[in-house]
């Protein structure tokens, strides 16, 4: 699991703690664990400041501290649910906003395909897919593919190759945890996947193409045993809304991109709905030894720096692993220097990444993806693929 993967986790698994001890009334145990979740969601947006989901989490952490501020009596729980209220009919009616788009990114990522290292099977299919249709729909009497699955091991670039397709088009990006809204949109959620698709359509119909990114798609469309019924309706809901884009979208460019790490968990009734399902692998010896050059671009390296071997030390690693092992061997360089008591030196500068470093960093690290996780991901490639 990559360093982010964790602070998502950890995030979460703070924030879940919290809410379960503020309805038992556990006021200081809350308080504590909203205020780690809230340390966990700033840490990552300070290591990934260009992640495109780092909005809902600056988003969540104000909003964790809000209740914080609510426990330690600055507001009193009652005025604090008031507030809430008040604030979300205010949205509705001042600017037509509903508390679903607390949950979703709208800003346009600016993402390049020169970004978006390797993946060339995927990149191809999804411009088959998205790009050439918005670009000339004319040549497309059958229509085209509206639902596209991204299915692989995590960290290996389904997000960022969403997000390039949503800048090649110039298209409204609207990003979705699916996790928050199972667990966060409760009784408004039926609804508030109505408002989503809504959105989404009227922007296609103002001329200006728009995507629907569903990240951890299994949580949403898994198929669960033992589901509640607020849980059926709102995949019931979903399934409404895909089929109105696939079945009777005519020639409105309204795309939905899901993204799993879990496709075997996935409802056969999802799957069957996108027409594209596209494995998003590992990257293979030239790929890592681009991202190599990638993310030390704006490293000093010193001479005996063989990023050909790191490519070749690195097999198995995820994109994120070798951006993790390129910030693990600067962050223990930077730790280096300052202990050095150098760094009270304005004019003095860390010395060049040596070999050793990242040998050192990859002895430390394993890759996150195991051999058996891979066998799994091509056998669903086998049976579900469709490219």
């Amino acid at each position: 699991m990559s360093a982010s993967q964790e602070l998502e986790k950890a995030a979460t698994n703070y924030a879940l703690e919290a809410v379960r001890l503020d309805k038992q009334g556990s006021r200081g145990l809350a308080i504590t664990m909203y205020q780690k979740a809230i340390e966990s969601l700033l840490q990552l947006v300070q290591l990934y400041p260009e992640y495109s989901l780092n909005k809902v989490y600056i988003q969540r952490a104000i909003a964790y501290q809000e209740r914080i501020k609510a426990l330690q009596g600055a507001v009193s729980p009652a005025e604090f649910r008031e507030e809430t209220k008040d604030s979300e009919n205010a949205k509705t009616t001042e600017g037509g906003k509903s508390s679903y788009e607390e949950l979703i990114v709208t800003e346009k990522p600016n993402v390049k395909w020169e970004e978006v290292v390797g993946l060339d099977n995927a990149k191809r299919a999804v411009k088959e897919a998205i790009v050439y249709p918005v670009q000339r729909p004319d040549l497309f009497p059958l229509g085209w593919p509206r639902g596209i699955l991204l299915f692989g091991p995590p960290g290996c670039g389904k997000t960022l190759l969403a997000a390039a397709v949503a800048t090649e088009i110039d298209a409204t990006f609207i990003s979705i945890d699916a996790a928050s809204i199972m667990s966060k949109w409760l009784g408004e959620a039926e609804q508030n996947v109505a408002k989503l698709f809504g959105s989404a359509r009227k922007s296609a119909n103002d001329g200006k193409p728009s995507i629907v990114f569903i990240d951890e798609l299994d949580s949403l469309m898994g198929a669960h045993s033992n589901e509640v019924g607020g849980e059926v309706r709102v995949r019931n809901q979903f399934l409404k809304e895909m089929d109105g884009i696939v079945d009777k979208g005519k020639n409105l460019h309204v795309y939905v991109i899901g993204a799993t790490n879990k496709p075997w968990d996935l409802d056969w009734a999802f799957i069957r709905r996108f027409q594209k399902r596209i494995l998003v692998p590992l990257p293979d010896h030239h790929t890592r030894l681009m991202m190599f050059k990638l993310y030390t671009s704006n490293l000093q390296l010193a001479a005996d720096v063989d990023l050909h071997e790191l490519a070749r030390l690195s097999e198995g690693f995820s994109g994120s692993d070798i951006r993790d092992v390129c910030q693990s061997a600067h962050l223990k360089l930077i730790g280096e220097f300052f202990e050095s008591g150098q760094a009270t030196n304005k004019q003095a500068k860390p010395r060049p990444l040596r070999m050793d470093d990242f040998r050192l960093i990859l002895e430390e690290r394993k890759p996150s993806v195991s051999l058996d996780m891979l066998s799994l991901y091509n056998r669903w490639f086998e049976a579900f693929k469709a490219l």
